[in-house]
């Protein structure tokens, strides 16, 4: 004997409730014999539950367009040849930091992990149930030129990219930007700051930030809202892809 009939189902259906029906359709009937009709739907909420939890996490994955979706913060190789702090790492991997508003700067050599770094960050940020995105400076910058030139692009991009609760930057300052560039990092960096948390993966040590951001009001403004209550994570100079392709 089924726990609710058809029309039951199909009203719970309707209402958006596929989940509930199919976990309680996939009750063992001869498990559950003698175990009250709450405790049983109980356990249904649950199951139900852990699949629609599951289910937001990987859209929540899917759209935040990692540049390696399958990156963790528990699988990082040479963790200690690269001198990487690993308390750091697991502290890192609780998402307080977004909770406090704080920033990330991963820093180090080409092909010493930024990447992987920011992508693995963004993803742990997902399982905690964080809006997050990762986006290369020079995408993040070919899109803002195309949203200048439409009616209300400019805000409708600031609005976007201010709101994502974490936002991973890679390539920072790989080229140095120009005035129009620099004035929407500024304004964008403005309405993020203290509320939610920036990652930035660069090559450039945080003594080449000022000069490559212009070295001038503009500069000193952008870096403000970056450098304080900030963690900075050196990467070291081990190239990762060197040693990812010596073991395939």
């Amino acid at each position: 004997m089924t726990l609710i009939d058809i029309e039951t189902k199909r009203k719970l259906r309707e209402m958006g409730v596929t989940g509930l029906v199919d976990a309680l359709d996939a009750q063992d009937e001869a498990l559950m014999l003698g175990i009250p009709f709450g405790e049983r739907v109980k356990l249904a909420v649950d199951d139900a539950h852990t699949l629609f939890s599951q289910q937001k996490i990987e859209g929540l994955i899917r759209r935040a367009g990692l540049r390696y979706p399958d990156a963790e913060l528990r699988r990082l190789d040479l963790i200690e040849e690269r001198r990487i702090d690993r308390s750091v790492i697991a502290q890192l991997g609780t998402c307080t930091f977004i909770g406090r508003g704080q920033n990330v700067v991963f820093q180090g050599f080409t092909g010493s992990g930024k990447t992987y770094l920011g992508s693995a960050l963004a993803k742990a940020a997902c399982q905690h149930r964080y809006r997050a995105h990762y986006i290369r400076m020079p995408d993040l910058e070919e899109v803002w030129l195309s949203a200048v030139d439409k009616p209300g692009g400019k805000e409708k991009f600031l609005r976007k990219y201010a709101t994502f609760q974490l936002l991973v930057i890679d390539e920072w300052l790989l080229d140095p930007p120009g005035d129009q560039l620099r004035g929407m990092l500024l304004e964008l960096l403005e309405r993020r700051y203290d509320s939610v948390s920036t990652v930035f993966c660069t090559q450039y040590a945080k003594k080449d930030w000022h000069g490559r951001l212009g070295g001038d009001v503009h500069a000193d403004a952008i870096m403000d809202r970056i450098v304080h209550h900030t963690i900075w994570v050196e990467t070291g100079a081990a190239n990762m892809r060197e040693h990812t392709a010596g073991l395939s």
